[in-house]
Parts: C-alpha cells; structure tokens; sequence
C-alpha cells in the first residue's frame, strides 16, 4: 500500500491532507471547550447549531465553487481554502458571542467544501492506475480513521500543558502547513471541458454534477449506499454516549473505548481492502456491505431490548467495530466508482456533487438518529435506521445491475478514458 508514496506529488497531498486532519481534530476539542465557556449548559445546543451549520456548507457550497472555480488553478484553489481555514482558526480564540462561531463555522466549512472535492479529483490523475489509485484511496480512509483516533489523545495530552485556545494555533499551523505541501505539489494540468455547457451560467455547472448522479445508473446506487453508510456512523456519532452511560450503566472512560472500536474496524478493513479490490469488483465489496447494516442494526436492536447483563458491552463493542468495517467497505472504493463513471473533465464536478450529496445523507441521518433515540428510545432508533438502511440497499441492488454497456463512461462528456473497470 505504501509504494503509493514514491510518488513525489502523492505524498505531499497525502502529508497535506494528514496535517489538515489533525488540525481539523484539535479544533473539534478546542470548539467543544470554547462553546462550553460562551454557553455553560446550552453547549449541547451550540455545537449541534455549528455540525449543521457545517453540514449546510458542505450541501450548499461545495457544487457552487466547483461551478466558479473550474478555470483556476486547482493547486491556487486548494491552497486559498487551506489560507482561508488557518485565517478563520486564529480568529476563533477572541470571539466572545456564540453568532460569531456559527458565522466563522459556517466561513472555516465552506473552504473545507472547496478544498476536498478538489483534492478528491486531483488525485486520479496523479495516480492514473486502478491498482495505485485504489491503494491511495485506503490510505486516504486510513488517515481519516487514524485522526479521529489520534486527535483526541494529542488534544488531552496538549490541555495538560496549555490553554484550549492554544489548540485553535495548532489547527492554524496544520492548515498552514498544508497549505505549504499543496503549493509544492506539481499537479497535472486538468482536462478542460469543450463542450458547450461548460460555458454556461454558474447554475447549470453547479447542477451538472447531480445530474451525472441521476443520469448514470451505479452513481444513483453510489448515492443509496451513501445514505446505508450514513445510517450506521449517525447511529454511533451520536448515541454512543448514552449507549455507553445509560443503557449499560458504564464509567464515562468506556465512551472512547467504543467510538475507539468503530474506527479499529474501519480501519482494519481500510489496511485489508485493496487486494480484495484487485480480484473483486467494487459492486460484489459495497452492495454487501450495505445488507450487512441492516442485520447489524436488527442485532443492535435486539440488544438494546434485551434484559440486563454483562455481555451486552462486548456485544455493543462488537457491534460498533462491524459498523466501522461495512461502513469502510462501502466508502473506501468511492473513488474508484466516481472515477469509472464518468469522462476526465466531468471529475470536478461529480467528486463535488458526491460530497454534497453525502453530506446530506448525514445531515439527515445524524439528527434522525438523535430524535429517535431520544423521543421513541433507542431500540426503536436501531429499528427505523435499520429500515432506512434496507430501502437503501434494496435501491443500491437495483440501480446497479450487472449491464456490461455500465462498464463505460455515460456518454455525456467527451474525451473520457474509454472502458471503465466493470463493477
């Protein structure tokens, strides 16, 4: 997996998107803390304002400044958006209203939502080779598991020295050195559109990536898979805490242990995947995954109803870690199916719509998740998501047969890579 590496451009993304990641966890803690001091007991309230602010910028932004930005410098762009977050990052220790965060949130994500989606087309053609790419692809997975796992521990270790604010210069710095890999990366010069609609209103380019979502058979399962993977993280994000403290009645110090166990197993399947990938085609790895949620959600509901006793938190452990690796399974090869299905020049665009169209997966699933565990109870939560999940899959099988004439780009654009891999 790490012969990716020798490739100077690569490396410097990768390194680039790793030092983002941490500076990107440290602000979670360092935000969680601020919000505590502006709002006391509201801070709940707060930061679940600032992830839907979040997620509203990632939904709404991301097409759009693909749309305004598909004739700059893909190297320019990215490192403006990482200048923009450092900016907002410095900003955030002397705020001292909670409208200032949402405004500054809302400011930091909206660069984030120009920056991935560049970042996530760029790297295809910097690694053109299916078994490079899909390698690259796992060690991307890999750094996002590994940050949500390393960032707590650094931040903790950090608060025992110094002040959380101190944490908001840490996020600065990790953005501003990832700002220095972008600009010395020598990046591949991308492949303009010539087709008239690239010369059209900023709509019509906005639009143009969820149209490809809804033209191409496998990219409407891609989105219903989406939704599957988005039901299993909703479900662990948000009520690991009350799994943990009140159904099972555990030390606070286990909360970790759990959210630890999800990404053991997203990680694990991230190590393992790409010479699955190389014998196995992404359909015959993703639409399992996605049925196998809906068992895990019928297990989780069934423990979660069941009587009290011991081996429910193993069993919740190991619940946790199959969540991570289906959830893995599903998201890992993402890139692979974008990239398959699609010419050259429509990457931009659809690597955007697949971040906003994600992001609204979540952006339903998350506070779904929330409401039904609160409201109902948590083994109704596990039933309703489980649901969710089934239609997904159901949807995901069906859009995505086995049709060879899907094993080739749609033809809406011109000079695509030809045959794409089937799967």
């Amino acid at each position: 997996m790490l012969s990716v590496l020798r490739n100077r451009t690569f490396l410097h993304l990768f390194a680039a998107q790793i030092v983002a990641l941490v500076g990107t966890g440290l602000a979670t803690v360092a935000l969680g803390l601020l919000a505590y001091d502006l709002a006391g007991a509201d801070a709940g309230s707060v930061l679940g304002t600032a992830l839907a602010i979040k997620m509203l910028a990632y939904v709404g932004i991301a097409p759009v400044v693909t749309a305004l930005a598909h004739r700059i410098p893909r190297r320019r762009l990215m490192a403006a958006s990482d200048l923009t977050r450092a900016a907002v990052a410095l900003t955030l220790p002397f705020v001292t209203e909670v409208w200032q965060v949402y405004v500054l949130i809302f400011v930091l994500q909206s660069a984030s939502a120009a920056f991935t989606p560049a970042f996530q087309s760029v790297i295809p053609e910097v690694l053109p080779e299916e078994r490079a790419y899909t390698r690259a692809l796992s060690l991307s997975r890999l750094a996002y598991d590994t940050e949500s796992l390393v960032s707590p521990v650094l931040a903790a270790a950090l608060l025992a020295l110094i002040s959380y604010h101190w944490l908001f210069w840490g996020t600065a710095a990790g953005f501003l050195a990832s700002a220095a890999l972008v600009v010395s990366a020598v990046l591949p010069t991308p492949i303009r559109p010539e087709r008239a609609e690239a010369d059209g209103g900023v709509l019509a380019r906005s639009v143009r990536g969820t149209r490809l979502f809804l033209a191409v058979p496998r990219l409407r399962a891609m989105l219903a898979l989406d939704l599957a993977a988005a039901a299993a993280s909703a479900m662990v994000i948000v009520n690991t805490v009350v799994y943990v403290r009140d159904q099972l009645g555990r030390p606070a110090a286990d909360v970790p242990v759990a959210l630890g166990a999800y990404g053991a197993g997203s990680m694990a399947v991230a190590l393992l995947l790409p010479r699955v990938l190389d014998r196995t085609p992404d359909r015959s790895v993703m639409l399992p995954a996605a049925f196998g949620i809906v068992g895990l959600f019928a297990l989780l509901a069934a423990v979660t109803a069941a009587g009290a006793g011991a081996w429910r938190w193993p069993v919740l452990l190991t619940v946790w870690t199959a969540f991570g690796a289906v959830g893995s399974l599903i998201l890992t090869p993402t890139g692979r199916v974008l990239r398959d299905s699609v010419a050259d020049e429509d990457l931009p665009a659809v690597f955007a719509a697949q971040f906003s169209l994600s992001h609204g997966c979540w952006l339903l699933t998350y506070p779904l998740a929330g409401w039904l565990g609160a409201t109902l109870g948590l083994t109704e939560a596990s039933a309703a998501l489980g649901v969710v999940t089934s239609a997904s899959a159901v949807l995901a099988a069906r859009a995505w047969r086995r049709v060879p004439a899907e094993s080739a780009p749609v033809p809406v654009a011109s000079g695509g890579r030809g045959a794409a891999v089937p799967g």
